[in-house]
């Protein structure tokens, strides 16, 4: 559901008899609105530096960035909600209990790595984190049996970028000799370029402020696929897709996998030269996607997704 300007909401699925969460905030309109701005933490780094030997000074290394932290301050306000004191406190006590069901997520830290979306409209951006909600901290007083308490509460993001709201995707089709005319000599693989809807080859634009990560769809029936950022890298598969199959390569940090028909690993089938899952970013600007491969039916294709990444909202 698209969100308003200045809303926030967390949600994520249900597991098994945990249930799910579809919880908004932010506004006074949501009855959960937020008392201070939020503040977007970002955490210090991991410095790889090195001291000099016997000298003064040291050699820069590798830096890793931690990942951020929002925190908000939120009124759960039930003050309107019934005209006697009771009813407001009845109320307001019912309003903590939701947010906090919301915010201890069981139903996701009970599955390894699996975040929750944390989205909002800042400024007329939708934008979203994947993190997962942490320290719920009510305060109750008197002003709790009036229908109203504050609560403060963090989200911790997987990174310390945001993302956009809405995900693009681009198609790249196999196409077999006869449907082009085209003319022999020909060597296989044969390829076709990013195409999708309304675009043509070449003009896959991948916006934001920072590199973001693909995730690559290969429908089969094809053998020894490549997905091809051209003049970027290449990930290949040593394997062969039926009719009906299809392989996903994932490399975003919550998830980091290579499944087949989404039910069984092949990560072990990547090729040499493929570049490791956590350097398969794709970079701004303009982009060509290319699938390669072995088909005699024409049918295969790939789709590549993703969503424009920010460092800020």
């Amino acid at each position: 559901m698209p969100l308003r300007e200045g809303e926030w909401n967390l949600s994520y699925s249900a597991n098994g008899v945990f249930p799910g969460a579809d919880f908004t905030f932010g506004t006074i309109a949501s009855g959960y609105y937020l008392l201070e701005p939020y503040e977007i933490t970002y955490a210090e780094g991991d410095a790889g530096d090195t001291p000099m030997p016997q000298e003064d000074g040291v050699r820069f290394g590798r830096d890793y960035r931690a990942p951020a932290t929002i925190t908000f301050e939120v009124g759960v306000d039930t003050v309107d909600d019934a005209p006697t004191q009771l009813g407001r406190h009845n109320a307001n006590l019912g309003a903590v209990s939701t947010m906090l069901e919301a915010w201890d997520a069981e139903a996701v830290r009970r599955r390894f790595a699996t975040p929750a979306v944390l989205r909002t409209m800042q400024g007329g951006r939708a934008r979203r984190f994947y993190g997962r909600p942490r320290k719920p901290a009510p305060a109750g007083s008197k002003l709790t049996k009036q229908g109203y308490t504050p609560v403060v509460c963090t989200f911790a993001c997987v990174d310390s970028k945001a993302y956009d709201d809405v995900e693009q995707i681009a198609r790249a089709n196999l196409v077999p000799p006869d449907h082009y005319g085209l003319v022999g000599p020909l060597t296989t693989p044969l390829t076709m370029t990013a195409e999708s809807a309304s675009k043509n080859a070449g003009e896959v634009v991948v916006g934001g402020t920072k590199p973001t990560w693909p995730v690559i769809t290969i429908y089969g029936p094809i053998s020894n696929p490549v997905c091809e950022v051209v003049g970027r890298w290449k990930a290949g598969l040593d394997l062969t897709l039926g009719v009906g199959e299809r392989v996903v390569i994932d490399p975003r940090p919550w998830v980091r996998t290579v499944m087949r028909n989404g039910n069984a690993s092949v990560a072990g089938k990547l090729t040499r030269g493929t570049p490791q899952l956590k350097d398969m970013r794709l970079p701004r600007g303009r982009q060509d996607f290319v699938l390669r491969g072995t088909d005699a039916t024409g049918n295969a294709y790939m789709t590549v997704t993703w969503r424009d990444a920010y460092a800020y909202l």
